[in-house]
């Protein structure tokens, strides 16, 4: 398990009671004839998504290690999210997480 990965499962876990999040997986794949395909969201897509549970307000999570650093792409998407009135942002810990959703 990465430590993107670990971070990912510590903040879920830590939302839980106050938030409904979705893990996305993304990726390239070939198919048997040789074709590419990106996996179904778009580019900068967060890591982690969902909604709060207290108001039904839209999440997106960018997890990124203590040294990470987010793509512009990613930071785009963030800030169209925020634009739109999500909650948005990048969080490198579980603490990150909860104060960004307002749990703490």
């Amino acid at each position: 398990m990465t430590e993107e990965h670990r971070i990912q499962n510590e903040i879920r876990l830590a939302l839980s009671e106050s938030c409904v999040i979705f893990r996305i997986n993304v990726g390239v794949v070939k198919t048997p004839d040789g074709r590419y395909f990106d996996t179904g969201v778009p580019k900068g897509f967060s890591d982690l998504f969902g909604f709060r549970k207290s108001d039904g307000r839209a999440v997106f999570i960018e997890v990124k290690t203590p040294k990470g650093r987010a793509s512009e792409q990613q930071k785009k998407f963030l800030a169209v999210m925020q634009a739109s009135g999500a909650v948005a942002g990048i969080c490198r810990s579980a603490e990150d997480a909860l104060n960004l959703i307002g749990g703490k």
